[in-house]
């Protein structure tokens, strides 16, 4: 179901193991609606592909911030120097993961070079959402030619360092080359903002030609993450009649299973739903995203209490997961027991530290402190989540009641006056 048509109770929620930030932007047309996915395995897979691949281009893998955009356009950009945007039409598309490591690559190389220095100035301290909505707004010029055969040269390079092929990036290109005839409307959008030449395709294809490592085969696991991704991404996008087409009930396959979970879920087939994810767990006693998942498919099914157990299991195995912490939290407020209100509380405060930027968080957190009767700091939480949500005059307002109320000279207090600063020429 697209997130612009979901049902309010549903827009409240985290949406099961995503979370959709709705993004409105002008391009010369009418207004459409544009969201991020927020999801830790899938991002947590592109960082395990990403990983080797920025360390051989000498950049630090914790600066580089990964966003996952809702759109089918086969399109990955980097911008603000270290944000790399990724669509997840791309990450669907794509046979094998080679290939999503091959443009990733390439996007290292646009980093490296130092393509986006000026933009990145300009956009510095921004959120992911400021971004995308900037360079939608057409303020981000495309690549150059010379750019882009720089950055498939790098590309090249950083991937023999990290021990991959580069047969994927040479598919990618391949399949780019033969949109080219396309009425430009038609084509992807990676097409026309990363300019294709000949050169670029024949370098390539003489790289895998000549490089020892173009027949190395992916590790497996690689494969397997890059299949649970695609079955992931295809649940919780696609039609779930088309994901269960896809994914046939007699494929036995960890993935197929996966997607046909996650189609049930949509259905609000419950039963059906669990069962597939109890088999999975019998085989990955130790997998944190299915016991995830689990509580996700019992807290959409308003069964919140139910949901809890399994939430509390996946951040035993993963305590750093935030966007776990926030399901947990949230199901521990709506399960309305006022002994889980300290807990939810710390979640969340837990959580904040790591996804500071998500404005669900921001509206939990001012229930539990409302629930504690701590009104400064329910104002303060409103405010942030005002900022976040492009309400500047809100956002000032509340920060003011904040800063009114809050202990004088606390890290609180002048958070709410940065806020205040922050909003005031923009509120006028």
């Amino acid at each position: 179901m697209s997130p612009s048509f979901m049902r309010p109770k549903a827009l409240s929620r985290l949406l099961g193991a995503f979370c959709f930030v709705l993004i409105t932007f002008s391009v010369h047309k009418p207004v459409q609606a544009i969201s991020f996915i927020r999801d830790t395995e899938i991002e947590n897979t592109i960082r395990v592909y990403s990983a080797p691949i920025f360390e051989a281009a000498g950049l630090n893998i914790a600066d580089i911030h990964i966003h996952l955009v809702n759109d089918p356009a086969l399109n990955a950009f980097v911008a603000a120097g270290q944000r790399l945007f990724i669509n997840t039409g791309l990450l669907m598309r794509a046979e094998h993961a080679g290939q999503v490591i091959g443009v990733i690559a390439h996007e290292a190389g646009h980093i490296s070079g130092g393509h986006l220095v000026r933009l990145h100035e300009s956009l510095r301290g921004s959120t992911a959402k400021t971004v995308l909505t900037t360079l939608f707004g057409g303020v981000a010029a495309n690549y150059t030619r010379s750019m882009e055969q720089a950055a498939d040269q790098a590309a090249a390079s950083f991937l023999d360092e990290a021990g991959y092929s580069g047969r994927g990036l040479a598919e990618f290109l391949d399949t780019l080359s033969k949109q080219e005839a396309l009425f430009t409307g038609s084509q992807d959008v990676y097409l026309r903002s990363h300019p294709l030449t000949r050169d670029r395709i024949k370098f390539m294809n003489d790289h895998v030609a000549k490089s020892k490592l173009s027949d190395k085969p992916l590790p497996a696991n690689v494969q397997q993450a890059h299949d649970r991704m695609r079955a992931k991404l295809k649940g919780f996008i696609n039609p779930p009649s088309r994901t269960l087409r896809e994914y046939k009930a007699d494929d036995p396959s960890f993935s197929a299973r996966y997607a046909r979970a996650i189609a049930y879920k949509g259905l609000h087939q419950i039963d059906k739903s669990l069962a597939l994810i109890e088999g999975l767990i019998a085989e990955a006693p130790n997998d944190p995203f299915l016991y995830e998942l689990k509580g996700d498919v019992l807290q959409d099914a308003d069964r919140v209490a139910e949901s809890i157990p399994p939430y509390k299991k996946a951040l035993e195995i993963l305590p750093w997961a935030a966007l776990i912490r926030v399901n947990l939290a949230q199901s521990q407020l709506e399960a309305k027991d006022p002994a889980l209100g300290d807990e939810a509380l710390e979640n969340l405060l837990e959580a904040v530290r790591y996804e500071p930027e998500i404005p669900l968080l921001w509206r939990l957190l001012a229930t539990a402190y409302a629930r504690e009767g701590d009104q400064a700091n329910v104002m303060l939480a409103l405010a942030e989540e005002a900022m976040l949500t492009g309400k500047q005059s809100e956002a000032h307002q509340r920060a003011t009641r904040a800063e009114e109320m809050l202990p004088e000279g606390s890290a609180s207090q002048r958070r709410a006056q940065d806020i205040q600063n922050a909003t005031k020429s923009k509120k006028k």
